[in-house]
């Protein structure tokens, strides 16, 4: 006999409706224990977070006697509320034992908004903008920061510490707009519908997470107007901008702080009575103040002052606004967890109403459901706050997978997630197997780990050997299958379709190697981006796991009558997979044997490998 929970909060028999739920929602809560148990009462109990921990018991009346289990049920209303539920329950028997399950989180969120579809829906393709394509090699005299150019686009660059200890970032390559400009229409063979940048604001360092002028494009870029032609261009090959939006500090030799005098205003640092001051958190003014992670160049802000939310959001000329009337599309947040709940939201509220279908993307690494960051339960993704989160628990997941981790672990992972968030969520997560601020995926995946334990001169020129390199694209090609197979936005970091290695920063944000691809993961790239433009069930599909276990994992994606099937192969052999399916596999993208069976069909799968077949 098949063993039956006594509860399960993933299966509609016990939880219904599945998943995060929005508020005004009735949630139907079961459970059916043995009758061999003997439970005779059973009792809810939920605590409602958001309004102050009010806690609510609920009797669960017997309902009946099915397949041998007896069956509790009560309602749990969530009209008015928006936030986490913590819920348990307790089972008592006439002799007085008693058994207790929980809690387990549910999520109420506000549905009132249509959260717009494009973002998930296409492929992304992040670009540091100072080293993906450069027109011509620029003189950095006169800009803010004492910048040094790199005349040879493949130098190296600079990672050894200033005096103060810190990587002053400040050798520039000269990546422009008008570069992109040339390589538009190479994006759009890859499929690519997104363009998502690293910061472009005028910045000493050559990331430009240390914004100096938030109105003003840096200047070795091009121009506001270049920033313009460039939307214009890339809107009409189907593509978006989204923008890197750093507000929860700013650059040192900022127009705002300005600590080097560099700008003719008066900055927070020249002056106690400048009109920036109140912007920034000073411990003793002028020389101590507040700084993100302890980084002195980069002063943090005082979101809550009212002068700084409007020259963000607030305004019709803010920030936020400016820049989606200037060609933008959305913002993706840095550090979103480092930001106040409600200046989330008045950036989401800025964006919609500058652009009705902008969409606002927070950086976090954790579960955005429940994550606390400075003591408080953040509210991401509980409705007009973000949209979409960057899904680095995916992108860990992954990774453990194709390590040995087992397909078990990425199935609880990932069905905790799609558990815990709104479909609009789940379905606009930027997912990545890499970004500016992980290693290149082939140097993980070839190398089979960081090598922290060596030294950052070690890892500054270490190369993948021959052998390390073969299989380092091997497991990459089946890591980003997976990636474009999953629901959201699969995101291809610049040059890791070109075969791109590196460890940490600044190795990661190495130039991009223009002529000197790497042709095999080029065009593997390319089938990528067709194949997600093909199947409709790829970006707006229903999930289904049906197979986790060791080094296999499946699952299906399906949207109408079109069924997807994703299998992979993580281990060192190859591994033979039964399924219980209906339908015949046809192979859209990889490789496997297939065999058809008597109620189903098996997949031979080849070591380190994934598939894609769809189910006719």
């Amino acid at each position: 006999m098949t063993y039956q929970p006594t509860y399960d909060p993933r299966d509609e028999h016990y939880k219904q409706p599945y998943g995060a739920v929005s508020t005004g929602t009735v949630v139907r809560l079961t459970l059916r224990p043995p009758r061999t148990e003997g439970f005779s009462h059973a009792t809810l109990t939920a605590r409602f977070e958001s309004r102050n921990n009010q806690t609510v018991t609920l009797p669960m009346p017997w309902q009946g006697f099915e397949l041998g289990q007896d069956v509790f049920t009560a309602r749990l209303d969530t009209r008015g509320y928006v936030g986490l539920v913590w819920y348990s329950f307790r089972l008592d028997r006439l002799d007085g034992r008693k058994q207790e399950l929980g809690p387990y989180q549910l999520t109420v969120y506000d549905g009132s908004e249509r959260v717009p579809r494009w973002f998930g829906e296409g492929v992304t393709y992040q670009i540091f903008p100072d080293r993906f394509r450069r027109s011509r090699i620029p003189d950095p005299a006169g800009l803010v920061g004492g910048r040094t150019v790199h005349q040879d686009w493949e130098e190296a660059p600079e990672w050894r510490p200033d005096h103060r200890g810190e990587v002053r970032n400040r050798d520039f390559y000269g990546g422009d707009f008008k570069g992109i400009l040339e390589k538009l229409d190479y994006l759009k063979e890859l499929g690519v519908d997104t363009l998502y940048f690293n910061p472009i604001f005028e910045a000493a360092e050559n990331h430009r997470y240390g914004t100096a002028d938030y109105l003003r494009v840096d200047p070795m870029l091009g121009t506001n107007e270049d920033f313009s032609r460039l939307c214009d261009e890339a809107h009409k090959r189907g593509m978006r901008v989204v923008l890197d939006g750093v507000f929860n500090h700013t650059g040192y030799v900022s127009r705002y702080f300005n600590g080097d005098g560099f700008y003719p205003d008066v900055g927070a640092s020249q002056s106690w009575d400048s009109p920036y001051r109140p912007w920034f958190n000073f411990i003793q003014w002028p020389k101590k103040y507040e700084s993100w992670w302890g980084i002195y160049s980069l002063p943090a802000v005082n979101e809550n002052n009212p002068d700084y939310r409007s020259f963000i959001f607030g305004g019709e000329d803010s920030v936020v606004r400016r820049w989606l009337r200037a060609g933008a599309d959305g913002w993706r947040l840095d550090v979103a967890d480092e930001l106040p709940d409600d200046f989330v939201q008045g950036i989401h509220r800025a964006a919609r109403e500058a652009k009705s279908d902008a969409v606002v993307i927070g950086e976090v690494w954790e579960d955005g459901s429940n994550k606390i960051a400075y003591g408080v339960r953040r509210k991401h993704i509980l409705g007009r706050h973000c949209d979409g989160l960057m899904n680095y628990p995916l992108r860990s997941a992954i990774l453990s997978f194709f390590t040995g981790g087992g397909g078990e672990a990425f199935v609880e992972g990932m069905e905790t997630i799609r558990e815990n968030y709104p479909k609009f969520a789940f379905y606009s997560a930027m997912n990545s197997l890499g970004t500016h601020d992980t290693p290149r995926i082939l140097t993980l995946l070839g190398a089979g780990g960081e090598y922290r334990d060596q030294s950052k001169e070690w890892r500054s020129t270490f190369r993948l050997s021959p052998k390390q390199r073969r299989r380092g694209k091997d497991l990459l090609r089946a890591a980003s299958l997976l990636l474009f197979c999953f629901p959201g936005s699969p995101t291809v970091y610049y040059g890791d379709e070109a075969g791109m290695e590196g460890f940490e920063d600044p190795f990661n944000r190495q130039t991009y190697p223009w002529g000197r691809e790497d042709r095999e993961l080029l065009d593997w790239y390319r089938a990528l981006g067709r194949m997600r433009k093909t199947y409709a069930a790829l970006r707006r599909g229903e999930l289904r796991f049906v197979y986790g276990k060791g080094p296999l994992l499946a699952f299906l994606r399906r949207e109408g009558r079109q069924r997807l099937l994703c299998a992979f192969n993580a281990g060192e052999t190859a591994q033979a997979l039964f399924l219980e399916l209906e339908g015949r596999p046809e192979p859209v993208l990889g490789r496997a044997a297939v065999d058809l069976e008597e109620g189903g069909f098996s997949l031979t799968l080849p070591p380190r490998s994934g598939v894609l077949l769809e189910l006719k």
